[in-house]
């Protein structure tokens, strides 16, 4: 840690104290783990959308890079071409981390960062494999058809029925039919592919596709969402109100019910915390 690197600054709040770090991009990985914790106690107390925040906020982010090259490198062996994607999709996973990274954990950061980025980066190899986005239950599903439809063409010495498959899988004949459909997701046509038979000659593949609405894919998640966030107390049902559909910040949430930015902060991420995890139970 060098003198042109790093000097002392005074922040904002009460007498604590900050690295003022010239380039955060140059700080090795020990000192980022070192210094994070400091950022981290600073980022908690400061008020969203600040200069000093956002101050903090990239510090955090730019110190931490070496994490992400660190988890891109388990995939050296995509190929170069896709190293800059991995790297910016890496970066995605750690500002999430970052986001929703708090000291009361009690675990080093780098800790909780990498398994973040490494499943964005997973996630993204999952989604760009298929041709069209398909619900990861029947990606999943896919596989475990490709697996039980070769054991039973070598157990029968021919292609199963779909009644077949259901009872060796467990599963119901439309939920096998349904993950037949679904593999078609895994191949594609260009859209400029000519199809024969219309009337006034050939009709491109595209003419026949419509456009997607996104605002459908939101509509699942309200649907879920819906009854957990019913079966929360009124204060936290207001404070999400505030946050999200006023889009108060933390500091004006607080004026608004008489308590302190810290205090808002701990109820949001308790609350945020109780709504993911209804979310990942009903899904």
């Amino acid at each position: 840690m060098t003198a042109t690197t790093i000097s002392r600054t005074h922040v904002d709040h009460g007498s604590a104290e900050l690295p003022e770090i010239v380039d955060p991009r140059k700080v090795t990985p020990k000192d980022a783990r070192a210094m994070s914790r400091q950022f981290f106690d600073q980022l908690a107390v400061l008020e969203e959308g600040t200069h000093r925040y956002q101050y903090v906020r990239n510090t955090l982010i730019e110190m931490n890079m070496s994490l992400v090259r660190y988890a891109a490198g388990r995939f050296r062996s995509r190929g170069a071409d896709e190293m800059e994607d991995i790297v910016q999709v890496g970066m995605i996973g750690l500002i999430k981390a970052i986001d929703r990274f708090e000291l009361t954990r009690e675990v080093e950061f780098t800790t909780f960062a990498v398994p973040y980025i490494v499943g964005e980066i997973k996630r993204f190899f999952r989604d760009t494999s298929w041709a069209v986005h398909v619900p990861r239950r029947l990606q999943e599903a896919r596989v475990e058809l490709a697996r039980a439809t070769e054991e039973l063409r070598t157990r029968l010495g021919r292609t199963p029925t779909v009644k077949e498959l259901a009872e060796l899988m467990s599963l119901t004949e439309e939920e096998v039919i349904e993950a037949r459909l679904a593999s078609n997701g895994y191949n594609s046509s260009s859209l400029d592919a000519a199809i024969n038979g219309d009337e006034d000659g050939e009709a491109a593949l595209a003419d026949f596709i419509g456009a997607e609405d996104p605002a459908m894919e939101l509509v699942e998640d309200f649907h879920s969402l819906a009854p957990l966030i019913a079966e929360l107390n009124e204060r936290d049902r207001q404070i999400i109100h505030l946050r999200f559909v006023e889009e108060l910040t933390q500091s004006q949430i607080g004026e608004r019910l008489g308590c302190s930015q810290m205090h808002v902060s701990r109820l949001l991420s308790r609350t945020l915390a109780r709504l993911r995890e209804g979310l990942l139970t009903t899904r």
